[in-house]
């Protein structure tokens, strides 16, 4: 009997010890997952934004003696931005940091493009442009958002594998922890497209 009761509570062991690190790999995988899931949010609202810069930089240069810099500058930034590619979430922090470095630098040029185009009233009169406008902000908007998701999704994947039992064998079955997006001064400083602040007041 004893031995019967004995085998019975091996038998049991063994189930659970088999269960627990199956049912918590399903686990970390799914929130594995719902990172990667996240990152393409945050860069389809990035590669939005990288879309409407052609259409903005032929608008702006159509401008009589507008500042080639200034629009040679945001070509130049966006090209930087489409060399660094990170199709699923980075597990490298200097990954990240090159992407967002390369992501701030393209909203710099933005900025201080849109300031420019300030100086040129017929520019701002046409529609294509205040249109431009509009859709920039929005999606200057989106990228914040997306940003703040994917660190919310990336705190819950890192807590998990950080986490008793997780934390006895996540590492072994591949789950490293992932970085995420710093809140630089630069990285919080949306680019400013209302034009109405610096409209100035007629004589």
């Amino acid at each position: 009997m004893k031995k019967t009761s004995l085998l019975a509570a091996v038998g049991i062991v063994i189930f659970l010890l088999i269960l627990v690190p199956s049912c918590s790999y399903n686990g970390l995988v799914r929130k594995s997952q719902t990172v990667d899931s996240q990152w393409a949010q945050v860069q389809s609202v990035y590669q939005r934004r990288a879309d409407l810069i052609p259409n903005l930089v032929s608008t702006v240069s159509g401008a009589a003696n507008f500042e080639k810099s200034t629009l040679t500058e945001v070509t130049n930034a966006r090209a930087s931005v489409g060399r660094v590619n990170l199709p699923a979430a980075p597990t490298d922090t200097a990954r990240l940091a090159e992407y967002e470095q390369a992501q701030n630098q393209l909203s710099g040029a933005l900025s201080r493009l849109l300031v420019v185009a300030e100086r040129y009233p017929e520019l701002k009169a046409t529609a294509n442009f205040r249109d431009l406008q509009a859709q920039l902000e929005g999606t200057e908007n989106r990228i914040t958002v997306e940003r703040q998701r994917f660190n919310e999704t990336v705190n819950l994947y890192n807590t998990s594998i950080k986490s008793f039992p997780n934390v006895l064998y996540a590492g072994k079955m591949g789950f490293q922890p992932k970085p995420y997006f710093a809140a630089t001064p630069q990285a919080q400083t949306v680019p400013q497209v209302n034009f109405d602040a610096f409209t100035k007041p007629s004589r």
